[in-house]
């Protein structure tokens, strides 16, 4: 024990240091600030809190913080939409390479091909965790460019591929390198924009899976024009040109995209206060670098959180079907390679209008994210159900059914959002997305095996399975709306109306919104 004591004096010391260095900085923005140490715990966490109370001390004119925000919106989110289109594109590629005799080419057998489809899941899973923490001790920007580039490489590698060994190992690396982007995007979305703001910017980045289902359909049909006998193969060139572009464009985030206002390039000084100003009102915070224990913990128990989970993993089964397999299934209706390809690209097309409709409502209609979700999975459960039933002479229907299925995303963005802002603490925060994102990678694993080639053409083990999938789903959503509902109005009660002041200022000491009495949940 006497050996022990002296670390444990040296360790105090440490800290009480770093406590004053923290206090020192702060001092010249407000002498009587109460600063909370468990939320002002390193430098980043120092500058963002002494940004908000400098701008706290300003005016802004509302003519400079409208230019302030269109700067975010013309630079952050093209880089976000095209970042996002293009991870969908090299993820669901083995799908168009499918309808270029991929199977063939590699000897695949029975039930490889599904699992070729689902082993990206499987390196995404494994690769959130360590994407989470560099994402979190790094700046985002630089961890996402990074590893933009290096899936972009395994997307070139697929070429070299002759083996299903070989392919199967090169798309689980693959998927630890893409799981940086998407849980990354959507933490910065909430460093950037509002609570109000969020649901339509973030279904305008998530729409980049249709603009890169549409990117693909003609990737893809422009290929099929080529000769069949062409070297390299139909199959290698989707991989060359989709690892290629995506190569290039790692450098374009590398240099071009900040991970939030605290540190952003493209803004004066001044315009950085604002944007902080901005998000401060979000009463989640901002980045903190420090991991949190019980903020951790909390996730764990947070009912948003676990209906979250349930939710997507339901979901997520769908989408793995509709991901690996859309081709196939509007092919086996009786459609050339080429029409196919054009089919496609109407349900991406569907799942852009209704993210972008869905946006708009959530912007404009308060309280309504969790209603629209709603809406939206009902659609789905109507058009799987009508997949399911319908006989298989009404092939327009059950394909106008297949295209409607991709509204789902909107419930998806929603679930999404709901992460980035209605949970604080910046732990807690990606923790939660870390739960929602595990839901989704074993989901999406699951969904490629619904599909069996023994049910060709209908595919009625698939279609029940849309059909569950997204019953459950709204179940969750509707759920989640309730405890929401319930729970600001028990906090009402009990606590008297909220003030917007004190949550904003418990938000940059990095609280829970459990821990701030006066947040309220945005539904």
């Amino acid at each position: 024990m006497a050996e022990v004591k002296p670390e444990i004096g040296q360790l105090e010391s440490h800290q009480n240091n770093a406590a004053n260095d923290i206090e020192k900085r702060l001092e010249p923005v407000e002498s009587n600030v109460d600063v909370q140490k468990p939320g002002i715990v390193n430098e980043d966490a120092a500058v963002g809190y002494r940004q908000y109370h400098e701008a706290l001390q300003l005016e802004f004119s509302p003519e400079e913080v409208k230019r302030v925000r269109w700067k975010i919106d013309f630079i952050v989110l093209p880089i976000f939409l095209v970042t996002q289109a293009l991870q969908f594109m090299d993820r669901t590629a083995l799908n168009y390479a499918n309808l270029f005799n991929y199977q063939k080419a590699l000897g695949l057998k029975g039930q490889q091909f599904n699992y070729l489809s689902a082993m990206i899941y499987a390196g995404y899973f494994f690769g959130q965790y360590p994407c989470g923490w560099l994402i979190g001790r790094y700046p985002a920007q630089r961890v996402v460019g990074v590893s933009c580039l290096l899936w972009g490489v395994m997307v070139l590698a697929l070429t070299a591929c002759r083996t299903y060994q070989s392919a199967l190992a090169v798309r689980f690396i693959m998927g630890i390198f893409e799981a940086a982007v998407t849980p990354g995007l959507t933490l910065m979305t909430g460093f950037w924009y509002t609570r109000r703001e969020i649901p339509l910017r973030q279904c305008i980045w998530y729409s980049s899976l249709g603009w890169g289902g549409i990117v693909g359909s003609y990737i893809s049909m422009g290929v099929s024009k080529l000769p069949a006998n062409l070297k390299p193969e139909r199959w290698e060139l989707i991989f060359f040109i989709l690892g290629g572009a995506t190569c290039l464009w790692s450098f374009v985030i590398f240099f071009l995209l900040s991970d939030s206002p605290a540190n952003s390039f493209f803004l004066t000084e001044r315009e950085r206060l604002i944007a902080v100003r901005r998000v401060a009102g979000n009463e989640t915070g901002i980045k903190n670098k420090k991991f949190v224990p019980k903020q951790a913990l909390v996730a764990f128990k947070d009912p948003k959180a676990l209906l979250l989970f349930t939710s997507v993993f339901a979901a997520a089964i769908p989408n793995g079907v509709v991901n690996s397999f859309s081709t196939v299934i509007i092919r086996d209706m009786g459609f050339s390679t080429t029409r196919t390809t054009e089919l496609k690209s109407v349900g991406d097309a569907v799942q852009i209008i209704a993210l972008i409709i869905g946006g708009a409502i959530t912007l404009n209609v308060p309280n309504s994210r969790l209603l629209t979700a709603t809406a939206a999975n009902i659609l789905c459960v109507v058009a799987a159900g009508c997949m399911a039933y319908l006989p298989r002479s009404n092939t327009w229907g059950r394909l106008v059914s297949f295209w409607l299925v991709n509204a789902q995303s909107v419930g998806f963005t929603i679930s999404l959002i709901t992460v980035s802002s209605n949970m604080g603490g910046y732990t807690h925060r990606s923790m939660a997305s870390a739960m929602v994102f595990t839901a989704y990678c074993w989901g999406n694993f699951a969904g490629p095996f619904v599909v069996k080639a023994s049910e060709a053409p209908t595919y009625h083990g698939a279609t029940i399975g849309l059909l569950v999938g997204y019953s459950i789903k709204m179940g969750c959503h509707l759920t989640m709306l309730a405890y929401m509902f319930f729970t600001n109005r028990y906090r009402d009660r009990t606590y008297g109306p909220a003030d917007k002041e004190q949550s904003e200022e418990a938000g940059m000491q990095d609280q829970t919104e459990f821990q701030n009495k006066d947040f309220r949940y945005v539904l």
